[in-house]
């Protein structure tokens, strides 16, 4: 009989192992030594050893499912229950029972992991539904539409919850998109009509510039095509394929009336400079009549001068004041050596003066004669009360005489 510490083989041929329960019959062993049946099943031992050590492994260390780990350690315990090989049988029961423990630990970490990811993926969905809600309602059109579309892949993303729940949240996520485009669809609607409003009125705006391009009523037309440019403003934009297209149309008709203007302003701006210059001649020519000397050449020459003045034509506007107002002192000028001559060959003025510049001169003669009577008499409180009033009636003779000279007298 042949035997080691976990089996042996009987005289028979009969191998047995040894169990925590008793022996156990393993195989009986006829083709060969004792020796050899204890190695031959002592290697099938050993193969259940390195396969229980490749499933620790994988449940270890790779995704391996519950149900398949389980089903892997049901095959081996068959195969060490079978007793079909010599070793510590129950150190390998041992290591399955371990197995096991470790195959439902695993399975409730999945189970709880599985929990907090739905949990995480009902909330990440809310949030999105939440998000979505909030983007229905507004108007940034382009970045709201980008952002739901990356919502969409955000949900796609995520995992699926129970039918209920997911159902649920993507109809209000559906509807918050539905109704946000239903919301963008009318509005550019509206602005479409709007735009083509806008084509219409502006069409009729480019006809009526284009018609005023060849005037040349410069100052009204200018005026309007300040309306037309604030009616154009006002109008609001046209569609993009149209806008450009009209604008050139509106501003080349402006450019073509504005440019035929600068032209003529050009021609008329050359003019009067030239005007100017010429006026400045004939005032530079009048203003040597001063002082007037000669009262009768000097009106027959500013009468030339200034029939040469009219016939010449406009100057610049803001030179205007400035070169009449230098012709303008030259007719005052003879306006007044006029008038003093004409007051110096008034028959009726000079004889007025003559009769006014006698009754002083008789009255200061009265007084004089008083002041000295008075002085003879001792009264000098009277003769400087009359002194008073010589002074006064003194100081109009001085001044009738003065007048009085005007007229040569």
């Amino acid at each position: 009989m042949s035997s080691d510490p976990w089996g042996r083989v009987d005289e028979t041929g009969t191998v047995y192992v040894r169990t925590a329960d008793g022996e156990k019959v393993v195989g009986s062993w006829q083709a060969g030594s004792p020796e050899e049946a204890l190695t031959y099943f002592e290697r099938k031992y050993e193969g259940l050893v390195v396969e229980i050590g490749l499933l620790e492994k994988r449940v270890q260390t790779t995704d391996l499912s519950a149900k398949d780990a389980q089903t892997a350690i049901d095959h081996l315990r068959e195969q060490v229950e079978a007793h079909h090989a010599v070793g510590d049988l129950d150190a390998l029961r041992a290591r399955l029972d371990k197995l096991v423990e470790t195959v439902e630990s695993r399975r409730e970490e999945r189970k709880a992991q599985r929990a907090r990811q739905s949990d995480e993926a009902r909330h990440a969905k809310e949030a999105l539904v939440t998000e979505a809600e909030e983007l229905a309602q507004s108007d940034q059109w382009r970045a709201a539409g980008e952002r739901l579309r990356a919502l969409v892949d955000t949900w796609k993303g995520l995992p699926r919850l129970d039918r209920k729940s997911d159902d649920e949240l993507w109809h209000r996520f559906s509807h918050a998109r539905s109704a946000f485009s239903k919301r963008r669809k009318a509005h550019f609607a509206q602005l479409d009509a709007q735009r083509e409003e806008a084509r219409k009125t502006k069409e009729k705006l480019v006809a009526e510039a284009e018609a005023l391009s060849a005037s040349t009523d410069w100052g009204p037309t200018a005026a309007r095509y300040r309306e037309l440019m604030a009616e154009w403003k006002s109008a609001g934009r046209a569609q993009r394929e149209h806008e450009d297209d009209l604008w050139n149309r509106f501003r080349g008709a402006q450019d073509v009336f504005f440019a035929a203007r600068g032209s003529v302003f050009a021609e008329r701006d050359a003019e009067q400079a030239e005007n100017l210059k010429l006026k400045e001649e004939l005032a530079a020519e009048a203003e040597k009549l001063l002082p007037i000397m000669d009262l009768r050449a000097a009106r027959s020459a500013f009468r030339s001068i200034n029939e040469r003045w009219e016939a010449i034509g406009h100057v610049p506007r803001d030179a205007r004041p400035r070169i009449e107002g230098r012709m303008h002192a030259v007719d005052r000028a003879i306006q007044e050596a006029e008038e003093t001559e004409w007051r110096r060959t008034n028959p009726e003025a000079r004889a007025r003066a003559e009769g006014l510049t006698g009754q002083l001169q008789a009255a200061v003669d009265k007084l004089t004669g008083q002041i000295e009577q008075a002085r003879a008499q001792g009264n000098n409180a009277k003769a400087d009360k009359l002194e008073k009033e010589l002074e006064g009636r003194q100081a109009l003779l001085d001044q009738a005489l003065k007048g009085l000279q005007e007229f040569g007298g």
